[in-house]
């Protein structure tokens, strides 16, 4: 495993949900195992609070395309952005 640090955070926006969570799953266990020294627990800690803001942003924005059919009064079928409930 590179070491966080030697990753840029403004690297982060290039990810793709997927490879933002695979990491972000890596530095839980690395953490949770108690394996790392401090610093690089901190350093590790804030990047990885990074990639769980980029994950959620990503759902969001997702979800904000998911689409819905409807089917208007007069039989037409438009779609219409799903809500957020």
């Amino acid at each position: 495993m590179v070491k966080a640090e030697a990753k840029p955070a403004g690297e982060i926006a290039a990810l793709s949900f997927e490879a933002a969570l695979r990491e972000l799953e890596e530095i839980v266990t690395r953490l949770e195992r108690g394996q790392v020294d401090l610093e690089e627990s901190i350093a590790i800690y804030e990047r990885g609070a990074l990639l769980k803001a980029h994950c959620e942003k990503k759902l969001k924005d997702a979800q904000a395309r998911v689409e819905k059919i409807v089917v208007g009064s007069d039989g037409a079928i438009t779609t219409a952005p799903a809500g957020l409930e």
